[in-house]
């Protein structure tokens, strides 16, 4: 048979064999997957197919066993279990000088390496020690440090590397590669040391073309540095600091390209000082994981926030903090939201810290949305239980500033009905999520009514101290249950449904029966609205 002319073009062959190891199952440690398995009979169906074929399977490994599969010697030890390569080496002898081209023979086609474990590394004692293993190899994961062997995997081709300690040999990375590594993150699993963050930021001093860093904390040396970087783009600190930056000796830096920057840190300081002192004039998103955030180092960070220069384009804020062992500010003036108002680039604000809403009411989150005009999500949690203060025309005043909005995290004051949806004739059409979850709710006709006529597009509504999600296929099982009880004679009432899931049980019936057999005008409606109020007074809440 005739192949196809397509297929002679080297693209489209590319295209067609990349999809095949997309869609098929992942690649599982233990056993050849379907994808690989696809790629292996496609190298060996014609000339044509091999080297492409060849080229995809082996572009990305899991250690170094499936190279030393392909010694003649060490082959049947390693496949005796059909396919399997769960294989240990000790006791086995290292390669010889003649085995070496064997276990190089495919070493070029491997762009990814993770390396699990470092059980096998004596067998490359014989490997000279200027060799790379893989000449174009651009992206590494280390679980562990190949004592002795690592500089046979950092080839001048690397761009991304991944650790999960701080080695002595860190340095000997970030030279062989200062002029192509682009991706570090070190990721560790214990607190590092004061050596180890030291020998850290000496290392990261080296790299002189990092695009996005994920380490520990660094000191005024690695940031400096890294300001004079142009072409870093993201920025994420993480774990423990052991020494506090020096005020004392700081430069002021300016990262001119910076657009993301997160830090998971145990306190608000570091962050303070690190944004105090340094401009982010292109920062898009700003995150911080705090194990503890004190009132006053909120305030703090937020100031720091709004004076880094970002106010024209921060688009993302995310600040989490869940120790709820943190006193109310004694000054009830303070407001903290107002710091974000100058960022009207907002596109989700998300503030879970305690006291984060302490005196938000109506008239600053109306202020808030109207300065906010792209904002499409925003979810204010406060741990600390306080009066809600937002009612429902006020969240009809903010929704009207924001068109974007599709989701809403906030706490409402729902016992206040202060709203006539039925005279006022205002729908947002973007809203989608609403999480009211500390909310109390007496009215439950009214609640479900105005959440019908002012947000026709909600899909998920959740509420009650388990934080339920509501959905419209909840809805649907709910209101079939409360129009077969309200039809039948008499009621034979399924099992009782709480007040949330009542709520929108009635919106679900608004929606698709009408507001007319809502109304006492129908038998069934009738019949529906006493079985809610009915069973909801008698239902503990979800």
């Amino acid at each position: 048979m005739t192949m196809h002319r397509a297929l002679l073009v080297s693209e489209i062959l590319l295209d067609i064999f990349a999809h095949v190891d997309t869609i098929m199952d992942p690649l599982s440690y233990g056993e050849m997957s379907l994808a690989r398995k696809s790629l292996a009979t496609l190298a060996t169906t014609c000339r044509t197919f091999h080297e492409p074929a060849m080229d995809l399977l082996w572009a990305s490994m899991h250690g170094i066993v499936p190279l030393l599969g392909c010694v003649t010697r060490l082959h049947p030890m390693i496949y005796h279990h059909a396919g399997r390569y769960t294989w240990y080496s000790e006791g086995i002898n290292p390669l010889c000088e003649h085995e070496i081209p064997q276990f190089l023979r495919h070493a070029h086609r491997v762009r990814s390496l993770q390396i699990p474990f470092d059980n096998h590394f004596h067998l490359l004692s014989v490997l000279p020690i200027k060799t790379f293993i893989f000449p174009r190899l651009q992206s590494l994961s280390m679980a562990v440090h190949p004592a002795g062997y690592l500089h046979l995997f950092l080839p001048p081709t690397l761009r991304r590397c991944s650790l999960s300690l701080i080695h002595p040999d860190l340095k000997l990375i970030a030279t062989c590669c200062a002029a192509t590594l682009e991706d570090l993150t070190i990721k560790i699993p214990y607190q590092s040391t004061a050596d180890e963050l030291c020998l850290l930021s000496d290392s990261i001093r080296l790299c002189k073309r990092l695009v996005t860093l994920y380490c520990p904390p660094l000191d005024w040396a690695a940031w400096k540095h890294l300001s004079n970087l142009p072409t870093l783009l993201s920025v994420a600190i993480s774990g423990e600091v052991l020494c506090p930056l020096d005020m004392d000796n700081f430069v002021f830096t300016r990262f001119l390209n910076v657009t993301a920057l997160s830090f998971h840190v145990t306190t608000a300081s570091y962050v303070i000082a690190v944004m105090r002192n340094s401009a982010f004039p292109s920062l898009e998103e700003f995150k911080m994981v705090a194990r503890v955030l004190p009132w006053e180092d909120a305030e703090q960070l937020f100031h720091a926030l709004s004076q880094c220069t970002a106010c024209q384009t921060l688009q993302h804020i995310d600040i989490l903090s869940r120790d709820q062992r943190v006193p109310e500010p004694s000054d009830s003036s303070l407001t903290l939201i107002t710091q974000f108002l100058g960022f009207t680039q907002l596109r989700t604000l998300q503030l879970a810290f305690p006291h984060c809403c302490i005196r938000l009411d109506n008239h600053l989150l109306s202020k808030a949305m109207s300065s906010w005009p792209h904002i499409r999500s925003l979810k204010l949690e406060d741990p600390h239980p306080h009066p809600a203060t937002i009612t429902f025309r006020g969240l009809s005043t903010a929704l009207r500033q924001s068109p974007h909005l599709h989701t809403l995290h906030i706490l409402m004051d729902a016992l206040n009905i202060d709203i006539d949806p039925q005279a006022e004739a205002f729908q947002h059409t973007s809203l989608q999520t609403l999480d009211v979850r500390a909310s109390h709710i007496a009215d439950r006709e009214a609640v479900a009514y105005i959440l019908f006529s002012m947000l026709p597009s909600v899909e998920s509504v959740i509420h009650g101290s388990s934080g339920r999600h509501i959905r419209m296929w909840e809805w649907e099982v709910g209101a079939s249950k409360v129009a077969y009880a309200s039809t039948s004679s008499p009621v034979q009432a399924p099992a009782a449904i709480s007040s949330t899931t009542g709520i929108f049980v009635l919106v679900f019936l608004i929606r698709y029966i009408g507001t007319r057999s809502i109304a006492a005008s129908s038998r069934m409606g009738s019949n529906v609205l006493s079985y809610v109020k009915k069973t909801g007074e008698n239902a503990t809440e979800e």
